[in-house]
């Protein structure tokens, strides 16, 4: 299941997201989206979770959590990737 992580302070990361996701279960990918030519977050991201009732559980428990100062929003994304 794909997870969309909105509200990512700037010092968040792919790991940051794998270790918080990954106390739910496992975690195939997490990606932080970036801006092409700064290199700067654009504030959300992406976890991708092969057990879709741990990526329910996340969601559940995740959502409005605060991470780094900022309140996550987190839900089920409107993609899936291949």
């Amino acid at each position: 299941m794909n997870i969309f992580v909105g509200h990512l302070n700037n010092a968040i990361t792919e790991l940051h997201l794998e270790l918080l996701f990954g106390h739910f279960g496992e975690v195939e990918r997490a990606t932080v989206i970036r801006d092409r030519v700064t290199g700067d977050t654009k504030k959300f991201g992406f976890v991708e979770m092969q057990d879709s009732n741990a990526a329910h559980v996340a969601i559940s428990k995740l959502n409005g959590a605060q991470l780094e100062g900022a309140r996550l929003l987190v839900k089920p994304s409107n993609t899936e990737r291949n």
